[in-house]
C-alpha cells in the first residue's frame, strides 16, 4: 500500500510546523530565507537529531525512533550552525581530495606510461582479472570491467571534445595517451584503474602512500571516493555513515581508537597522504580550528564524536607541530 504524499507547504506554513513541533525560532525573517534558499527537505538532516526519541523506544527495537517534536531548548540556529560547520568540513575534504587526486593520477600514469603511452586501453598492461576476465554479474556482466571502464573513458573523452587538449592530440595522434587521458578522468575512474592495475604496480604506489599493498591502498581510494561523491553533491558529511570503508592503517595507536565507519577517519586518512603529497600544507590545522568551531547546543543532542573524533586527537603524530 503506497502512503499519501504529504501536501506541499508554502514558507510560513513550513516555519509555524517547525515551532508548533517545538523549534525555538528567534529570528523568524532569518529563518525564512534559510527555508527559502536551503529547502525543508536539506535542513531537516540537520535538525534530525534535535528530534525526541520515542519514549516508548524498547532495547529490542534496531534504531531509536525518533517522533516528530524537537528535544525541548532546540533552537534553529544552532540547526544552520551545524549546517555551515558541515559545508566548511566539505570545503576542507575536496581540498585535500583535489590533492591527492592530482598527485595519484600522476603517479598512475607516470608509472604505466613508461610501459606503453596507451596503457590505460592496453589489457596486457592491466592485471587479467580487470582486463580479460567476463563478469557474470553486476554493471559488467558479459563484459570484463576494462572494457565497462573504456566506456565510461569515452563517454568523459566526449564530453571533454571541444577541451583544446582533447582536439589537439585527437586530430594529431587519434589518441590521448594516458599523462594526457588522465586530466578527463574523475576520481572513480582514477580509482577504478588503479584497481585494475598489476600487483607490483599497484604496490609501488601503494608503499609511497604508506600502505601496506596496493588491495590496501585500493580500499584508501574506494573509501575517499565515497567522501568526494557525498561533498561534491553537497550531501551531509559530519556525521555520516561511510559505506565504503577501508581496514584500519598499522602504525600508531590512535588509529585502533577510530572508528572507520565514521567521516574522521578519512580525513586522518587524508592527512596521512597530505603528508607525503605537499608535506608543509596547514590543511590538518585547518581542519583541528574547524572542530573546535563545532556547535555546543544546551539540548546535548549532537557531539562531534560523532564524526569520529576521539579525546586526545590534536597529540596524535598527524597533527603539524606548531
Amino acid at each position: 500500500m503506497t502512503n499519501k504524499l504529504k501536501p506541499w507547504k508554502s514558507l510560513d506554513e513550513q516555519l509555524a510546523l517547525l515551532v508548533n513541533r517545538g523549534m525555538q525560532v528567534d529570528n523568524p525573517a532569518a529563518a525564512k530565507s534559510y527555508l527559502e534558499r536551503l529547502g525543508y527537505y536539506r535542513l531537516s538532516g540537520y535538525w534530525y537529531p534535535f528530534r525526541a526519541i520515542n519514549s516508548t523506544y524498547s532495547p529490542n527495537t534496531p534504531e531509536p525512533q525518533r517522533t516528530d517534536l524537537f528535544i525541548e531548548g532546540s533552537h534553529f540556529a544552532d540547526v544552520v550552525m551545524l549546517y555551515v560547520f558541515d559545508k566548511k568540513l566539505r570545503l576542507l575534504a575536496m581540498d585535500a581530495l583535489e590533492r591527492i587526486e592530482m598527485a595519484v593520477r600522476v603517479d598512475i600514469s607516470h608509472l604505466l606510461g613508461k610501459t606503453d603511452p596507451y596503457a590505460h586501453e592496453n589489457p596486457k598492461c592491466l592485471h587479467g582479472h580487470f582486463s580479460k576476465k567476463i563478469q557474470k554479474r553486476g554493471p559488467a556482466k558479459g563484459r570484463t570491467e576494462h572494457e565497462l571502464w573504456l566506456e565510461k573513458y569515452r563517454s568523459h573523452l566526449w564530453r571533454s571534445r571541444r577541451e583544446p587538449f582533447v582536439e589537439h592530440y585527437q586530430s594529431i595522434y587519434k589518441r590521448l595517451p594516458i599523462w594526457v587521458a588522465v586530466e578527463v578522468w574523475d576520481f572513480g575512474m582514477m580509482s577504478k584503474l588503479y584497481a585494475g592495475m598489476k600487483i607490483a604496480d599497484k604496490d609501488i604506489i601503494a608503499q609511497k602512500y604508506g600502505a601496506p599493498d596496493g588491495n590496501t591502498f585500493t580500499s584508501w581510494l574506494r573509501s575517499l571516493n565515497f567522501i568526494r561523491n557525498i561533498s561534491a553533491h553537497h550531501s551531509r558529511l559530519w556525521n555520516i555513515n561511510v559505506l565504503e570503508r577501508s581496514p584500519t592503517p598499522s602504525g600508531a595507536d590512535y588509529w585502533q581508537e577510530l572508528n572507520n565507519a565514521r567521516p574522521f577517519f578519512y580525513f586522518c586518512l587524508m592527512q596521512r597522504m597530505l603528508q607525503v603529497i605537499c608535506p608543509g600544507s596547514s590543511w590538518y590545522q585547518r581542519l583541528a580550528d574547524l572542530i573546535t568551531e563545532f556547535p555546543s547546543p544546551n539540548t546535548n543532542a549532537i557531539s562531534i564524536e560523532d564524526f569520529g573524533v576521539r579525546q586526545g586527537w590534536q597529540a596524535w603524530s598527524l597533527c603539524p607541530q606548531k
